[in-house]
């Protein structure tokens, strides 16, 4: 099962944007498990991730993430999409990176 992992600073603001992304996955009749760390748990959380995308307030990281999972796409969300909890445009755009 593809897993999609989405960072932020605590974790919280990508709650409802991971709800809005399951959705739209059951929706499309996807399966996927999506979660939301907070960037500090990356390196725990993150091993078995097929895409790690990174709310806009710590789109800063985005390169030590890169460096961490050298073999895993990584993106920070539009931050339109993040604010707007966009979940399918999301979901889309993880799949588009992981190249399905």
């Amino acid at each position: 099962m593809t897993h999609i992992v989405l960072c932020c600073n605590q974790g919280m603001s990508t709650s409802i944007l991971v709800k809005k992304m399951r959705e739209a996955a059951t929706k499309q009749g996807i399966e996927v498990a999506i979660d939301a760390y907070p960037i500090s748990e990356i390196e725990d959380k993150a091993p078995d991730a097929a895409v790690i995308l990174l709310g806009p307030q710590v789109r800063f990281e985005l390169g030590r993430v890169k460096k961490l999972f050298p073999n895993v796409p990584a993106e920070a969300v539009s931050p339109q999409d993040f604010g707007l909890a966009r979940g399918e445009n999301v979901l889309k755009r993880a799949f588009e990176l992981i190249g399905e």
